[in-house]
């Protein structure tokens, strides 16, 4: 969960003025932010630790508004500011994980990024001190007991509320595929859950998440979350959880489908190609293409089976209801976002990491093959560990 809808700050720069910040000029790139959510680990019992709070205390000195806490005690946050260079987004994100594992090995800990963790607690689960997340336990009660799950989501400056929610409504079919490409939570309570992306399966239990709906103007947008509010769906609009919102207090639109990156490249690629996808979207848009309407049952059945298999199985081609590889899905992803790609100087950097996805697999396939290779725990947890700081 990300701490966003319990009052923790999103991947903006506070210090600049609202002028300087995520923004879109016609001719120019768009501005990319990332927020990663990760896990605190005690490295002798490989077990969660609750100490994320006195982790952020430790760090702020260095990374000041960069992370901050979240819901449940094992976890932390970071963010980037926003960056016109996906060059310097990464480069970000990778000194932020180190700046951060610095002050966990201070406290004798480590951290680590997946989407679930791999031993879950034992007894009950301890949240972060605060009245927005006592106020969520009470309100969500169990649903609360499992949400020590990560996410990484991408914010792409879009300040015209009127494009954020077209573009939505464009982004909507790829949502399968960026699941898919971004698995990494197939276990939890040490056993292999038979799914790439468990965090998705079980996200998609709350009341308001998964897939956004099609949306057809701003006020179409306010209505739906006044009613989900009347309904006590929803807290308040910065509880809306769907895998793309815009956001209810930066102008930016968040997308928010993706587990917690193995890698900092991991991220990066993801940063990529949202922004691609996003920047494709606009150009569809000035040009009067208009999105497709999708059938909601058929697109949650694509996104469940991206979430089930990753990119090693097939995948639901949304134009026809087929079944198809979704490693060939991700490539006319690919291909799709490819002219925004090179705009932004980002295209040799994805075609490299795509190859390594599909030799190396997605952070999913990865952990499966740290764990069999010794068939321990312990041995994966270390592995993710590692991945999440690589030299």
């Amino acid at each position: 969960m990300s701490s966003q809808p319990h009052g923790g700050r999103s991947a903006t720069d506070a210090h600049a003025p609202q002028s300087t910040r995520h923004s879109r000029n016609a001719a120019g790139p768009l501005t990319v932010g990332i927020e990663e959510e990760l896990l605190l680990i005690d490295p002798v019992t490989r077990e969660l630790s609750p100490l994320g709070p006195e982790l952020v205390r430790e760090a702020v000195g260095e990374l000041g508004d960069r992370t901050g806490t979240e819901l449940t005690r094992y976890q932390v946050e970071l963010r980037t500011g926003p960056h016109v260079c996906l060059r310097e987004a990464g480069e970000q994100i990778r000194t932020a994980r180190r700046t951060l594992a610095d002050s966990a090995n201070r406290l004798g800990l480590r951290i680590a990024s997946t989407g679930t963790p791999v031993q879950t607690p034992t007894g009950p689960v301890l949240f972060t001190p605060g009245p927005r997340y006592a106020q969520s336990v009470a309100h969500y009660r169990a649903l609360d007991d499992e949400q020590i799950v990560c996410a990484c989501h991408i914010h792409v400056g879009l300040p015209d509320v009127r494009d954020a929610f077209r573009v939505s409504n464009h982004l909507r079919p790829w949502l399968p595929v960026l699941t898919a490409m971004t698995a990494n939570s197939p276990f939890w309570g040490g056993q292999d859950t038979g799914y790439a992306s468990w965090r998705t399966t079980s996200w998609g239990r709350w009341p308001v998440a998964g897939p956004p709906p099609y949306l057809e103007s701003p006020a179409h947008l306010d209505e739906l979350v006044e009613a989900l509010i009347r309904a006590e769906a929803l807290i308040d609009r910065a509880g809306l959880y769907w895998d793309i919102r815009p956001s209810h207090h930066l102008p930016t639109l968040e997308v928010r489908v993706a587990d917690a990156a193995l890698t900092p490249d991991d991220s990066t690629l993801l940063a990529a190609v949202v922004r691609a996808l996003t920047a494709t979207a606009l150009t569809a848009i000035t040009a009067g293409e208009p999105p497709p309407r999708l059938e909601p049952e058929l697109l949650r059945a694509a996104c469940w089976r991206a979430a089930r298999d990753g990119l090693s199985g097939k995948g639901i081609d949304l134009s026809t209801g087929r079944l198809v590889a979704q490693k060939t899905l991700a490539e006319r992803l690919l291909h799709h976002v490819a002219p925004a790609l090179d705009r932004h100087g980002d295209l040799g950097f994805v075609r490299g990491h795509w190859r390594h996805l599909r030799m190396a697999g997605t952070g999913a396939d990865r952990q499966r093959a740290a764990y069999h290779r010794r068939s321990s725990t312990n041995d994966l947890i270390d592995y993710i560990i590692a991945a999440t700081c690589p030299a």
